[in-house]
């Protein structure tokens, strides 16, 4: 039987600011890329997240990025790749505290936003990253980007690397995301973006914006949860995995 696992951003609203609907996601996906406070989240937000996940079975996983609550960490930081691990590495130990609090713990790593995309080229900051997981537990998994030079950075330095797709992100013909603000990056259709993960799942591929067809073998896909068809996307999405036999279920 084929078997995929559903990520999601959550985690991401602070304060008085409301982003997403955490509980809707839960009952969605298998995967929760919690937020760690550096790109969105407040402590009180986090521990309701990682509490509400640990009550739905939901793994939970680190989704580290730049220190930039202004920019909702997308804008690229040149920072010392000494000062990038110790910001990683502090992330994931607070988000593992509150996680631990409520009888779970930190599954994985998933860089955020700006970070994710600079790291699949960006080889000081893919190996900083790198540092910082396996300074704080070696046997965390990372999720990235196929090809990218921080899952090749992560395997050489023994760490299990898991391939990601997006279900709602547009592809270019090199297999990189569609920059967000240009046409075809982002993806709204429940319907389609549901066919999309279908086909991924079911025949290991993914239409590129120009209708490249580029080889898909994720284990786990995305789906954003700051997006405002989200919950929509999410449902439709396991609708037709269900529908197609597919299991869905975390990757650890």
């Amino acid at each position: 039987m084929a078997s995929i696992d559903l990520n999601s951003d959550l985690g991401e609203s602070f304060g008085a600011w409301r982003l997403g609907d955490d509980e809707a996601m839960l009952t969605l996906v298998t995967s929760a890329n919690v937020a760690c406070g550096f790109h969105a989240g407040d402590p009180t937000t986090l521990l309701g997240t990682c509490r509400s996940a640990a009550q739905r079975a939901v793994r939970i996983g680190a989704q580290v990025g730049y220190r930039d609550l202004a920019g909702f960490g997308r804008r690229f930081i040149d920072i010392a790749p000494a000062d990038l691990t110790a910001d990683v590495i502090y992330q994931i130990g607070g988000l593992d505290a509150l996680a631990q609090t409520v009888g779970s713990a930190v599954g994985y790593v998933k860089p955020h936003g700006a970070l994710y995309n600079a790291i699949v080229h960006h080889r000081e900051q893919a190996r900083a990253v790198v540092a910082a997981v396996v300074a704080y537990d070696p046997t965390l998994p990372v999720l990235g980007l196929p090809g990218s030079v921080f899952l090749a950075e992560a395997e050489a330095a023994g760490l299990r690397t898991v391939a990601e797709a997006f279900a709602d992100r547009g592809y270019t013909p090199t297999g990189e995301l569609v920059p967000r603000g240009l046409p075809g990056a982002v993806l709204a259709d429940p319907e389609v973006v549901a066919e999309r993960v279908l086909r991924m799942v079911e025949h290991g591929e993914i239409e590129a914006v120009e209708g490249t067809v580029l080889g898909a073998q994720p284990e786990s896909v995305c789906v954003h949860g700051d997006s405002p068809s989200a919950v929509a996307m999410a449902a439709a999405i396991r609708a037709r995995l269900d529908g197609a036999g597919v299991r869905v279920g975390p990757f650890v």
